[in-house]
């Protein structure tokens, strides 16, 4: 446990692969440090957001047979992504919605049925010491997370600060479809390049229209496809420089590679793609056996897919926090009109709010 923090699980069970994983370690890949965080970004996003935490608040990603844990607080709690069958005291729990959990209680994830990974995030986050302004688990280099790696039978896992109440997100559910499962075939989006020059007309005819199946060398550093070779004009190899999030290598034998979240901060071989964001997020669910294919988009449009992903979480966000405005106001009539009434639960106090619907003074606080 941090000093200063209390203790909010207990490690019954670890898992395949659970780490502690945020948005990821942003601004040091010049120093050679990999970005890690979620690889279904997503999601954890989303799970954050259930919870009224901050998006890069840390939690759990599970991978393929998530954790057992014992809670040793009241919590509440959020889980998304892959499809684990979520228990809490052996009696099956929703996805995609907040969860009260009691202390003592048993929260377990089973082996995946639909994607490869899963989030829990509880309010308050997880906290463990920010390094490099993350708390994200890099595995390659054993530093970040929970002691650099993934969880062991017996880990206590603090919890970070709350600055609300936790009932206040009960209830919340994501909308139907707001998070579809990737399916059969997984199209994502790429912009061409950065050495895109280095191939064939014929070896990018071949990247753009044929199908490519995710290989068992999936991890959290990339995935290896296979599929028809794409054609290099006169060879793999470059003078190393620097691999964004998604990009697509190729190698000598013409097998594409997408580098994901622990990947090395440079490579030495061709590149002739990126994957946009949201898709890249979207590969973090495929599992060995996936066919991925890959749909070229201008940057222009790489950057409107880009604006139109975030205005979605500020959209979700605007409405749960109409809804529970909505939720905690009443109308009241005294004398000359009507008052709406807005209460606000405070950690010892209530807060209430009195606005007159026809005036124009200033809001009236007491406590």
């Amino acid at each position: 446990m941090w000093e200063g923090s209390l203790d909010a699980f207990e490690v019954i069970k670890p898992g395949l692969l659970t780490t502690v994983q945020d948005l990821g370690r942003i601004g040091y890949q010049r120093y050679g440090v990999p970005t890690s965080g979620a690889m279904d970004r997503t999601a954890l996003r989303v799970a954050n957001l259930l919870l009224d935490n901050g998006e890069g608040f840390a939690g759990l990603e599970a991978t393929a047979e998530g954790p057992t844990l014992r809670a040793l607080l009241d919590l509440v709690i959020a889980i998304v992504g892959a499809d684990m069958r979520p228990l809490v005291d052996g009696r099956p729990i929703a996805c995609g919605t907040t969860v009260r959990i009691r202390r003592g209680q048993i929260v377990e994830l089973q082996r995946a049925r639909q994607g490869l990974r899963a989030y829990v995030a509880v309010a308050g986050g997880i906290d463990v010491p920010l390094m490099l302004g993350s708390r994200s688990t890099c595995l390659p280099a054993a530093f970040g997370g929970f002691h650099g790696r993934a969880l062991r039978l017996g880990d206590r896992l603090a919890l970070g600060s709350v600055d609300h109440q936790p009932h206040a997100v009960g209830g919340r559910r994501l909308p139907p479809g707001w998070l579809e499962p990737i399916g059969e075939v997984l199209t994502v989006r790429v912009v061409l390049g950065l050495q895109e020059d280095c191939f064939t007309p014929e070896g990018i005819r071949t990247f753009l229209s044929e199908g490519y199946r995710v290989t068992p060398q999936i991890d959290r550093m990339g995935a290896r496809l296979q599929g028809p070779p794409i054609v290099h004009r006169s060879g793999a190899d470059i003078v190393s420089d620097s691999t964004p999030l998604g990009a697509i290598q190729v190698a000598s034998d013409g097998q594409p590679m997408i580098v994901l979240a622990d990947r090395q901060t440079t490579g030495g071989y061709t590149k002739i793609a990126v994957v946009v964001q949201e898709d890249v997020c979207r590969l973090g669910q495929a599992v060995p056996g996936q066919i991925v294919r890959f749909r070229q988009v201008s940057r222009p449009e790489a950057c409107a897919v880009l604006k139109s992903y975030y205005e979605r979480f500020g959209a979700l966000q605007r409405a749960w926090q109409s809804q529970a405005e909505a939720s905690n106001c009443y109308w009241l009539r005294l004398g000359t009109g009507p008052y709406r009434v807005a209460v606000e639960d405070g950690s010892a106090t209530f807060r209430v709010r009195v606005e007159g619907v026809n005036r124009k003074s200033d809001d009236v606080e007491q406590s």
